[in-house]
Formats: C-alpha cells, sequence, structure tokens
C-alpha cells in the first residue's frame, strides 16, 4: 500500500510514458466490495514498446522481489468514455483484429448518493461473472477516494465477453440501473487485444491458457 503513494513521484519522470494510474485491487477475483493489500496494478500508455522496455529492465529488481508479477501489453479494440478527464481510447495503437483472446477494463465514478446502491448490487454480480464461459482471469480496481472503482478482465474471445455482457441477468439489471439512476459521473469502458504478456497471475498466465 506504500507504493501506491510512493511511486506516483517515480512515475512522474518516466519517460515516454504518457499516462498512469496507480491501483489498488479487490480480494482475489471477487469484484465486490473488499481489497487486497498486499496486490497492487499500474496502467499505462506509453510512446512506444522501447519506452516500456527500458521500464521493464529498470524495474527489473522490484518486480523480481515481488511474490507474483504479471505485464500485458495491449493495443485499443473499441469502447468510450474517459479517465478521470482523459480520453485514453484515442492514445492507442489499434487492434489487428485477430479474433483471439480480448482484455476489458471497466472503470467509473460512483457518484456518493449512488455507492449503497452500487456497493449491494456488486456483490451478486461479482459471483454471477465467476462461472461466465470463457473468463480467463478477473480482478476488481480502484483508485483513491472512495468510489472510484473498475474491472479488469481477460477472455477468451469477444463472444465470451459479449455473451456475458448481454446474457448475465443479474449483470444486464445492474448496467440498467446504473443508466436509469445515473450511478456514474464518469466512465470507461474498453477493449482490448492482448499481444504479449510475461510473469504469472495467480500461478498461471491467463492468456497462455487459450
Amino acid at each position: 500500500m506504500a507504493r501506491l503513494g510512493l511511486d506516483r513521484r517515480r512515475l512522474r519522470d518516466v519517460q515516454g510514458l504518457r499516462f498512469w494510474r496507480l491501483l489498488g485491487t479487490g480480494a482475489g477475483s471477487d469484484t465486490g466490495p473488499g481489497a487486497d493489500l498486499h496486490r497492487t496494478a499500474l496502467f499505462a500508455i506509453w510512446d512506444d514498446d522501447e519506452a516500456l522496455d527500458a521500464f521493464h529492465e529498470h524495474m527489473a529488481g522490484r518486480w523480481a522481489a515481488a511474490d507474483e508479477a504479471w505485464h500485458v501489453r495491449l493495443r485499443g479494440a473499441g469502447g468510450h468514455g474517459a479517465w478521470r478527464g482523459t480520453r485514453v481510447l484515442d492514445e492507442l495503437q489499434p487492434a489487428t483484429g485477430d479474433g483471439g483472446p480480448v482484455v476489458i477494463v471497466t472503470r467509473a465514478d460512483v457518484r456518493a448518493r449512488s455507492w449503497r446502491p452500487f456497493r449491494t448490487a456488486g456483490i451478486p454480480v461479482s459471483a454471477e461473472l465467476q462461472d461466465a464461459d470463457g473468463l480467463l482471469a478477473v480482478v476488481g480496481i480502484g483508485e483513491a477516494p472512495v468510489g472510484r472503482l473498475g474491472t479488469f478482465s481477460v477472455w477468451r474471445d469477444l463472444a465470451a465477453a459479449r455473451a456475458y455482457a448481454t446474457g448475465a441477468p443479474r449483470h444486464r439489471e445492474v448496467v440498467e440501473r446504473t443508466r436509469r439512476e445515473h450511478w456514474y459521473g464518469e466512465e470507461l469502458f474498453a477493449r482490448f487485444e492482448p499481444y504479449d504478456s510475461t510473469g504469472s497471475w495467480d500461478g498461471r498466465d491467463p492468456l497462455r491458457a487459450t
């Protein structure tokens, strides 16, 4: 948890880093209420792969000291919305459209008045997600202060992700409520094409499972 604060200063000076967010994570694969204080995430947009390679080399010692680390490189494959006012999807290299695995990031700034129904609704949706066909891995993500929350999920293919989004009744109901009751002050839904990954997540690389 200390690194969520200390690393902010370090990341401001990294060459080739266009946009970044340090994130806390949920417990295990649960996307409902809860946190894992021993696990963090970094979402970042880079000028090019060379800049990212240099960052990996610089950080190799720290990551080697961790119990586990997983890294995935992504191309933009569509979506909508903004992240703290930045239209991050406009900055991404486009996907090739090869029909392989898909990564999906959702995040939202939940309005204070909507926090209680959002929190309550998240518990059954998380339970429903765990059994989704084609889900390879998922984690809840969040930023300070409370209410800036989202998910990072890896799917076998886009068809599997769409089947869950449109066919899971609890998820569909919550999506309808968020629109009808205006739960979010800002939201982002983004699809990505993963083109390289290293390390492990819960003992495996979810993309190698495909």
